[in-house]
């Protein structure tokens, strides 16, 4: 017997009422005729050690009543077994999976999970199969099931807390919803392959993590979940969880003012439950703790974040890193910052107009390529009847060329184009296709001059070309507002290997790409300048050129900022060379000519240098920054919640297990009670006992007034 509302029993104490007023008798039941007593104090009779109980049933009866009504507002039920889900004695399939973000670099927490994975490894029975994982950005197996079930059982658990033990956070993101994936698929993999122990059924991963807001789990999308594995969670709380952070917000080639002056603006984010609100942003050099000049102070009120601009550096110093002060964890505190070095780069103009002849292609050509803090694009004129020194080619990867040009300068040029350069060829009379032709080393290509009855527009373009690869979205890829007056008909047919990347309206050919040997020669049947079209004069017209330069390799695009964990493209255009990358430990890493860096596993200054001595131009030293992702700034509690929606099963850890159960065994008592419910044949048992101490009552009362009236 067990009761859903016990402390109503404490009712039953009631029943030492009846017994009081049995014992207790205010007034003498004998009365004596006596004269006034109006002079008398009345006095109540005194309980002495005589005092005897009286109608020892009618007392039995009335404290039977409380007893009955007590138990009913108990509201009794009969116990039944409560049974649990899962079957004991059975082995499980255990995948344990220990954050190792940088957010866990913060004060105790690293200790607290290898604390709570030895425990969870001194738990498992030697009938379980176990596996140690960590993930960051990357998913990492430190002892995989195979691993564990060939280890001995007295040395498992041993092993498997060494080599965590040997393992430290890293300072890559949190990806989450990866880490998750990869685990499942280990579990379900070792399911598909272990045919010997079909007795292992439950199947649980268990997180170990702090669980912050900034983890991902975006991979978690559309993902379903295998069934029957369940997600144990055993969260993680560090001894200080405020937490302010700095990131980066521009990079400094964004920022209009000049390289001299410029300053990078960065983010102070503060979290909600913070104490402090005020914090200091400056310049440091690297192994000094002071800032190198003036501090910016920054007031972030909880739960906000500001923006600033980074302060002005002392004379001399070279900006290096900055750092925010006045945060209790410093593990998100600094940024890295690589001051912008602009690429330099050359064309080659072979022309006989002049620059300054707003009706020709120089005018334009030279207005096009203007100087910006990334890129200071030379443009170099020549005469095109004029010879051609080695020294005018030295360095440039693109050569645009308006005018028919004599047999040395082709011969010249045939020579570059094998080599690898571009050239670009504008077609402004028919009689240019004869230079055409003996760059192509073909004995006669026909032209002619194409006649349109007012203008001609770009019909046909083939957007998957990586020249017009810019202009492929729905917002910018609409020539037709550019007319051409005039254009030339090239029999493209006698071109071996042509590619016709673009047509006009009537069919003819407007950009022809044509290989030679390893560079590429672009011929336009149309120029640019007003004579001609209105493209000079349209928006498509500068990044076209760009896109032109690019292709050529003459525009290496190279992001100083990166993330840890990213990959760093540090190819050059025809490089045959091997790269040394310094990372900020000081440690070096020999790269091969692909020069694809992934070790981007420290935040810091990065370098490349090339490993030859003789260099070209854009093969100086490569410096780039690696900083935090500034996810791991958001160390608030993630919700359990949006795991449930993305349908990841939550099964809570031994205490919230406890809880739960407890909470689901009171539910299923209050369900077993409400179908018994046998607090209604208590009620009736009182109200017809009390029936029965009425009529015995009564009974009493009369028999003792006829015993008096006797």
């Amino acid at each position: 017997m067990s009761f859903l509302a016990p402390l109503f029993l404490v009712g039953a104490l009631a029943v030492a009422l009846p017994i009081l007023f049995h014992l207790i008798r205010r007034t003498s039941k004998d009365k004596t005729l006596f004269s006034s007593l109006m002079f008398l104090l009345p006095t109540p009779p005194r309980v002495t050690r005589k005092s005897r109980l009286e109608n020892i049933l009618l007392l039995i009866l009335r404290c039977l009543v409380l007893c009955l009504l007590a138990l009913g507002f108990a509201r009794p039920f009969v116990q039944k077994a409560f049974q649990s889900n899962l079957q004991a004695g059975q082995g499980k399939r255990i995948a344990i999976l220990v954050d190792s973000s940088a957010s866990m670099r913060r004060a105790n927490l690293w200790a607290d999970a290898r604390a709570k994975a030895e425990e969870v490894l001194k738990k498992t029975s030697p009938a379980d199969q176990v596996a140690l994982f960590t993930f960051d950005r990357q998913f990492n197996r430190l002892v995989s099931f195979e691993q564990w079930s060939a280890m001995g059982a007295g040395e498992r658990v041993t092993l498997a807390a060494k080599r965590l033990a040997d393992t430290s956070p890293g300072w890559a993101s949190t990806h989450l919803g990866n880490a998750l994936i990869s685990t499942a698929e280990a579990l379900q993999d070792l399911e598909g392959s272990d045919k010997q122990q079909p007795q292992l059924r439950s199947k649980q991963i268990v997180l170990i993590s702090d669980l912050q807001e900034g983890s991902r789990l975006d991979a978690l999308q559309g993902y379903e979940w295998p069934k029957e594995t369940e997600l144990i969670i055993e969260p993680l709380k560090p001894k200080k969880p405020t937490n302010a952070g700095l990131q980066l917000v521009t990079d400094l080639d964004e920022s209009d003012k000049k390289a001299a002056d410029a300053r990078p603006r960065v983010r102070v984010s503060n979290s909600a439950d913070a104490k402090r609100e005020q914090f200091q942003v400056g310049w440091t050099r690297s192994g000094e703790k002071g800032f190198a000049g003036k501090a910016v102070d920054v007031y972030v009120p909880p739960g906000q974040s500001r923006v600033v601009m980074s302060p002005e550096l002392p004379p001399g110093v070279a900006p290096d890193r900055l750092v925010l002060k006045g945060d209790d964890d410093d593990f998100d505190n600094t940024v890295y910052v690589v001051p912008l070095e602009a690429a330099r780069t050359k064309i080659l103009l072979l022309s006989n107009d002049s620059e300054k002849d707003t009706a020709q292609p120089p005018y334009f050509v030279r207005r096009a390529f203007q100087e910006t803090r990334r890129q200071i694009v030379q443009v170099l004129t020549h005469k095109a009847d004029g010879p051609l020194l080695p020294t005018d080619t030295e360095g440039v990867p693109l050569i645009i060329a308006s005018d028919a040009l004599p047999e040395e300068q082709v011969k010249t040029l045939r020579r570059l184009l094998n080599e690898g350069k571009s050239m670009v060829f504008m077609l402004k009379t028919p009689a240019g296709a004869q230079t055409i032709a003996r760059l192509l080393e073909i004995d006669k290509l026909p032209a002619e001059e194409a006649t349109t009855s007012s203008y001609a527009m770009l019909g046909e373009i083939d957007f998957q070309h990586p020249l017009f690869a810019p202009f492929a979205d729905p917002r910018f890829s609409d020539f037709t507002k550019i007319h051409f007056w005039k254009h030339r008909r090239l029999a493209t047919n006698g071109i071996p290997a042509a590619r016709v990347l673009a047509r006009f309206d009537n069919g003819d050919a407007a950009f022809i790409q044509v290989p030679v040997g390893k560079g590429t020669l672009l011929v336009l049947t149309s120029g640019w300048h007003p004579a001609d079209s209105q493209l000079a004069l349209s928006s498509k017209f500068v990044p076209l050129l760009y896109s032109l330069l690019e292709q050529s390799g003459g525009i290496t695009s190279r992001p100083l900022q990166y993330l840890v964990g990213d990959m760093v493209s540090l190819a050059e255009t025809n490089a045959t060379h091997t790269l040394t990358v310094s990372k900020p430990d000081d440690s070096k890493v020999e790269l091969a000519k692909s020069g694809a860096f992934s070790q981007t596993d420290l935040p810091g200054i990065y370098t490349a240098t090339s490993n030859t001595k003789h260099q070209t131009p854009n093969s100086n030293p490569q410096r780039f920054a690696v900083n935090l992702d500034s996810t791991e700034s958001k160390t608030a509690p993630l919700s359990l919640e949006e795991l449930e929606r993305l349908g990841v099963p939550i099964k809570l850890n031994a205490r919230e297990q406890a809880k739960q159960s407890e909470i689901k065994k009171r539910l299923a008592d209050a369900d077993l009670e409400s179908r018994q419910k046998l607090w209604r044949w208590l009620v009736v048992a009182a109200l017809a006992v009390l029936l029965i101490e009425s009529w015995l009552a009564g009974w009493l009362t009369k028999r003792a007034a006829v015993a008096t009236g006797n």
